[in-house]
């Protein structure tokens, strides 16, 4: 969806989802920045408080990394920054107590990173020469037995600030932060998941 970081959820624009989210933990972040170079999103960014980064043509687009855009970011703050908390615009929705929970976890267990991860109760398989290939269980084993996986959902990273200036965002010590949410479902890329994303906002409110 083209500009979706503009489109409503709730009667707000996604990115603003984000920008008030962290906002709303200002007792742990300092400054609330949002990195574009679209016009609207400067505007939206803004008009809900943010500070914004001007980021280069050549550091946007799809085939961008992110750890390319936080290390303008980091650059164009100019200031002694230790920590970096990421909050993607495609991913809105959040528990409330979800930042402060895993920054404690981060910063007792004197971490370099932290990702958000959500179990996956699928039964995953391959296929190898047209045969399907179980591949985190065995036929006939019970979803409630099979070892459990977790997927990255994208819902908050933390990173100290050195780590991002060597374009690193997970560190090797790095920490996963379990979310049990229908929230960490949510991630915006086609229209469905954003109607699925304003369901959940109706529903759980």
């Amino acid at each position: 969806m083209p500009n979706k970081n503009i489109l409503t959820l709730g009667g707000k624009p996604l990115v603003a989802h984000s920008i008030l989210y962290a906002k709303n933990n200002l007792h742990l972040i300092d400054e609330v920045y949002v990195s574009t170079d679209h016009d609207e999103i400067k505007e939206i960014a803004l008009q809900y408080g943010a500070k914004v980064i001007d980021r280069p043509g050549h550091l946007s687009g799809d085939h961008q990394t992110t750890a390319s855009a936080l290390q303008h970011a980091l650059e164009f703050i100019g200031q002694p920054v230790k920590h970096v908390f990421l909050l993607q615009p495609t991913n809105p929705l959040r528990p409330t107590k979800m930042l402060e929970e895993a920054y404690s976890i981060y910063d007792e267990g004197n971490a370099d990173s932290l990702m958000t991860v959500t179990r996956v109760s699928e039964k995953f398989g391959k296929i190898v020469d047209q045969k399907y290939v179980p591949f985190n269980y065995t036929f006939g084993e019970r979803s409630q037995d099979i070892e459990p996986l977790y997927a990255e959902n994208g819902l908050l990273y933390i990173t100290k600030a050195d780590f991002i200036k060597d374009g690193i965002i997970l560190a090797e010590k790095n920490i996963p932060f379990v979310v049990d949410s229908p929230f960490s479902k949510v991630d915006i890329d086609t229209e469905e998941d954003l109607r699925y994303a304003q369901f959940l906002l109706d529903t759980q409110a």
